[in-house]
């Protein structure tokens, strides 16, 4: 296991710092060895994933691909594009689900922003979502085949490095190189490289490791084993490496076994992440009850408002919120969502409607990538005078930013975790019974 049950504390560094200390390519005969070595370990042991290649014998003993080209490289696309910031275990289902909703590219472009969110929901980072969207539209817009080199995939919206790589080998057999984070932690230990990992240079040398590596006759295959490796055996915390198939080139391994004070796991340098913002958001479930009596088991209808297209969680869902950079006690994000609720859809108690009852739901933390947000949750129930939805059909009001839906249609909306975490908080919550934050109906205030 190359002295992994160590307990020395892992290396950081800061990320700016530049170090680099990658002093030489692959020999000639390491890089035929670690070829040959990775490739007969994946084709034992590669998992079982859909979006692989699926190949048979013909008559004449060649080997078919069942899938033609073009869809195949839709399939990659879809798949690299889901395993970023995701566990494969995660990303199988949704991957299935989709290829069973679009199963081409022409089929995807076809679809709406709306409906691609709604597949992608849980799957967090949905600018991928969106980008799979354009570049699909674009593609089938242009009349083009679908990209086959690194410099043409590189043109599509949301296409980098990594995953234009992976498209041109794995389904075009094209001999250029991938480097992900799992490739990275393979090549460092190879090399026993200890610069940062995210120095620009460093990142380039690895690039040039990668493509030195590249198997010229299974370039997709290749790419997948080296991946496939640093996610099931040379692992960041707990590398297997007595089931290494390259373990005999591997100078982390060789300094392991001949210093004490070093271990594998040491490389690639552990990099100091950037601190999360802290932030503070105030969500109010609003629902339009047709009864003035909060006992009454009414029809209501939950207010959902559409995100701007641009920014944080671009053009999803969500219950009416505002979001601080700090601290506010219960009466200033009140009066904060009545702010908005009567300027965005003019609901202003008592003047259209009155407050059927207002209650405090709880509070929890949601982390995104650079955010750690806590978000306040509340269920505000309004009647609106006359029974009328007409408030919502102001000039100035654009309707398709907004929904009116019931509690069946709400829970088959594809939602971030967030927001469905607020609604089941609010489901629950009302199931259990009123709190002790509840508005009392003989004393309903103003929103504003």
């Amino acid at each position: 296991m190359g002295k992994t049950n160590k307990t020395k504390r892992p290396q950081l560094i800061k990320q700016e710092e530049q170090t680099g200390d990658i002093e030489d390519l692959f020999s000639e005969e390491d890089t035929h060895k670690i070829r040959a070595s990775l490739l007969e370990w994946y084709d034992k042991n590669q998992r079982d994933l859909p979006w692989r290649t699926s190949t048979k014998k013909s008559e004449n003993g060649e080997n078919v691909q069942e899938e033609e080209e073009e869809k195949r490289a839709y399939g990659v696309w879809v798949s690299e594009v889901m395993l970023q910031q995701t566990r494969v275990q995660t990303v199988i289902d949704y991957y299935n689900r989709w290829m069973l909703k679009w199963p081409t590219l022409q089929h995807l472009s076809q679809a709406s922003l709306e409906e691609v969110n709604e597949m992608w929901a849980g799957l967090g980072y949905y600018r991928r979502a969106r980008f799979l969207l354009e570049g699909a539209k674009m593609i089938v817009a242009e009349g083009s085949e679908f990209p086959s080199t690194v410099s043409a995939l590189r043109k599509v919206p949301g296409i980098g490095d990594y995953t234009a790589g992976a498209i041109a080998s794995i389904a075009f057999k094209q001999v250029v190189p991938v480097v992900d984070g799992n490739v990275v932690r393979v090549l460092a230990r190879l090399k026993a490289i200890s610069a940062n990992p995210k120095d620009k240079t460093t990142v380039k040398n690895f690039w040039k490791l990668a493509a030195q590596l590249v198997d010229p006759s299974r370039p997709g295959d290749f790419n997948q084993s080296l991946m496939e490796l640093g996610a099931t055996l040379c692992t960041p915390l707990n590398p297997n490496c007595t089931s290494c198939p390259v373990s005999s080139q591997c100078r982390a391994l060789h300094n392991s076994r001949n210093d004490e004070s070093v271990m594998v796991m040491d490389y690639p340098m552990k990099v100091v992440k950037a601190k999360q913002r802290n932030d503070f958001s105030t969500v109010s479930v609003v629902e339009i009850s047709r009864s003035q009596d909060r006992q009454t088991k009414s029809n209501s209808r939950v207010l959902l408002v559409k995100r701007p297209d641009e920014g944080l969680l671009a053009g999803l869902w969500e219950f009416p919120c505002v979001t601080l950079d700090e601290e506010a006690d219960l009466s200033m994000r009140r009066k904060l969502i009545d702010q908005l609720l009567k300027k965005s859809f003019k609901l202003n108690p008592p003047k259209n409607c009155n407050v059927i009852s207002r209650e405090l739901v709880g509070e929890f933390v949601h982390v995104f990538s650079h955010i750690r947000r806590k978000i306040y949750v509340e269920l505000l129930v309004l009647h609106l005078k006359g029974g009328k939805h007409v408030l919502f059909e102001e000039d100035d009001i654009n309707a398709t930013d907004w929904k009116l839906l019931d509690s069946e249609a709400v829970s088959r909306m594809g939602l971030t975790s967030a927001v469905r975490k607020v609604y089941s908080m609010v489901q629950k919550f009302k199931q259990d019974g009123s709190s002790n934050n509840s508005v009392p109906l003989r004393k309903r205030p103003k929103c504003s």
